[in-house]
């Protein structure tokens, strides 16, 4: 680590010292949350815990022992994500409260704005109105660099057409390679280009600023040298005319309410990579954007490794485009999956050796990242609860269904009664609350609008909980290979591993390059998909789970939901489907509370 540090250590721009970081640990956030959060897990873990344990007794062989233990981990290992949560919920009402009498910084007095650098990162995916928006800033001091990773020679030309049209404002900086994705182009336009300016802001490429960015955020720089960069709040861009957009967009907008202003006071601010303002002697003092897919989380534990802290300010709201197709949100989160894969790989070591950087942090940190990776272990949970543990401890019994008089006996599996130590009502409860949890801020949210919760709760289930096999496939597919792609999300060209002709003449190289990259237009992970759909809905009918069987018909159909628009009647229709089937599954599981015989009670195995 510290040789890569090195290799990246940049010389200051001529004239300029470097700034020193603050000598003292700076704004510490109070661990109320996270202490709250544990005590709340341990609490469960000592009331729930020996009757998991008492499932091992069936374990009559090494299989069935692993199967068991597993299965207890993953299921303890849910609860503190509900917990997570739901104790983010609170402590964002707390912090609502706590903050009412903050007051922003004074803006600043004519004639001392500080100079300020716009970096507008660009690759494929050029949009005029978000680049205008960077020329609109009402702040006295400041230029716009696009720092343009474009192959495309029609964006080329549109970079090239904008800059004409500025060319006060507006400076193009291209570099001879794409070394380092974006952390490497920063790098190289903050080293050659805007190499004056204390200050720099950066935007991406479908990025909307308002016209007081610069003249709302500077202030706080100025007002603090403890803090090393401020992030502005962000919102999907309410003129978006994509129908997905329009249906889940939304959900940026809560998500960004409840989950990110209480880490000013009880968590870690994280630099989100666009729509924030970054102290130049920051950047200089850590030896640049490290060069990670997930650079802006890596920078941001640098800066505060090094003393600063950063600043997330509600009221500075800037709009970015949610994904306009189902295929551009999917790459996105094959981008962000494999990312964090390397950030934790890289820097999860020194970050929980770390002795500047509080544990409450390191967990506001760990909860957030932890979750897209362990979307493998879930994977595995899955097959563990679905497969595994009705292979080793089931048995096939008649289900008998009474409708009208009629009765139909279907066979189903049904798990060994010693798995009766879990079927009550409190178990049933701590499953509902693991259930709830992530969704309950779009609750609280949208609840005096029950139409538009549903839609919306419809449309997102069936959009991110079908995610489950290619958030797997990509985990694993780092595991493999060790490597992350910056794919980009605008780029509308395609999967490359099917444009290089030298690959299709030899397979090995294709399946290298599958893995290398694990794009979701490619076949191979297509098919990877539908497969996992249809193995788990066949089980889902011989064990009676009508809520995973929800979610299996959502892995099957999302490959179907990728080539099509999300306005076509078909994934309209479906989009309602997995939410359904769960909510009838957790009704049958409630039902089975009240001792209704035909039916077989497996919430358990709901996460």
């Amino acid at each position: 680590m510290t040789e890569f540090l090195l290799q990246l250590r940049l010389k200051p721009a001529p004239g300029k010292p470097v700034a020193h970081a603050p000598s003292r640990l700076a704004g510490r956030p109070h661990p109320a949350q996270y202490l709250t959060i544990f005590t709340m897990w341990g609490i469960s873990l000592l009331w729930f815990h020996p009757r998991l344990v008492s499932l091992m007794d069936m374990a009559t062989s090494p299989a069935g022992w692993i199967a068991l233990l597993f299965f207890i981990a993953f299921v303890e290992l849910a609860w503190l994500y509900g917990f997570y949560n739901i104790g983010v919920i609170v402590f964002a009402l707390i912090n609502r409260r706590l903050s009412r009498g903050d007051t922003p910084p004074a803006p600043l007095p004519p004639g001392q704005a500080p100079g300020v650098a716009i970096l507008y990162t660009t690759c494929n995916d050029f949009v005029e109105e978000s680049a205008a928006s960077c020329v609109r800033q009402e702040y006295p001091d400041y230029h716009v660099y696009i720092l343009d990773d474009s192959s495309d020679p029609a964006y080329l030309e549109r970079v090239e057409a904008f800059a004409r049209a500025h060319p006060e404002r507006v400076s193009v900086v291209r570099r001879a390679d794409r070394r380092g994705f974006k952390a490497g182009n920063l790098n190289h336009g903050l080293a050659h280009a805007a190499v004056h300016e204390p200050y720099f802001a950066i935007a991406d490429a479908d990025e909307i600023l308002p016209v007081d960015f610069l003249s709302k955020l500077i202030p706080y720089l100025e007002a603090d040298p403890e803090i090393g960069f401020v992030q502005a709040n962000h919102r999907a861009n309410p003129d978006a005319t994509s129908p997905l957009a329009r249906a889940l967009g939304a959900g940026i907008d809560i998500h960004w309410k409840w989950y990110q202003p209480l880490r000013n006071r009880f968590g870690f601010v994280m630099f989100l990579g666009h729509g924030a303002v970054i102290r130049r002697a920051g950047w200089e003092t850590v030896g640049g954007f490290p060069e990670l897919v997930s650079e802006d989380l890596a920078f941001a534990m640098r800066l505060r490794e090094h003393g600063w802290r950063g600043r997330f300010v509600e009221e500075v709201v800037c709009y970015e485009d949610f994904p306009e197709t189902v295929r551009a949100f999917r790459v996105r989160h094959i981008k962000w999956t494999r990312g964090t894969c390397e950030f934790l790989t890289r820097e999860m070591g020194g970050l929980l050796r770390s002795r500047r950087i509080t544990w409450s942090e390191k967990w506001d940190i760990l909860f957030p990242t932890l979750n897209l990776p362990l979307t493998l272990f879930y994977f595995l949970f899955m097959i563990d609860a679905n497969l595994i543990l009705p292979m080793l401890f089931g048995s096939e019994r008649p289900l008998t269904l009474t409708a009208g008089g009629s009765e139909v006996v279907v066979p189903v599996m049904a798990l060994d009664a010693g798995f009766n130590a879990i079927y009550s009502g409190d178990f049933f409860l701590i499953t509902l609350m693991t259930f709830l949890a992530p969704v309950l801020c779009f609750v609280l949210a949208m609840w005096r609008t029950p139409i538009r919760l549903f839609r919306f709760l419809c449309h997102s289930t069936a959009l991110y909980a079908a995610l489950g096999p290619l958030s797997a496939f990509g985990v694993a597919s780092y595991l493999v290979t060790g490597k992350a792609t910056f794919l980009v999300t605008g780029d509308t060209s395609g999967d490359p591993i099917d444009r290089v002709r030298d690959r299709g003449r030899d397979l090995l190289k294709r399946i290298k390059a599958v893995f290398d990259r694990s794009h979701p237009d490619h076949w191979v992970v297509q098919t990877f998909e539908v497969a996992c759909g249809v193995a788990f809905a066949y089980t889902c009918l011989q064990l009676f789970q009508i809520s995973f069987l929800g979610m299996s018909l959502a892995f099957a159909f999302m490959p179907v939901m990728h080539r099509l628009p999300w306005k076509h009647g078909l994934v309209r229709r479906f989009s309602y489907v997995p939410l359904l089937l769960v909510l009838a599954g957790l009704m049958l599981g409630g039902f089975a509370l009240l001792g209704l015989p035909t039916l077989f009670f497996s919430f358990g195995f709901h996460f």
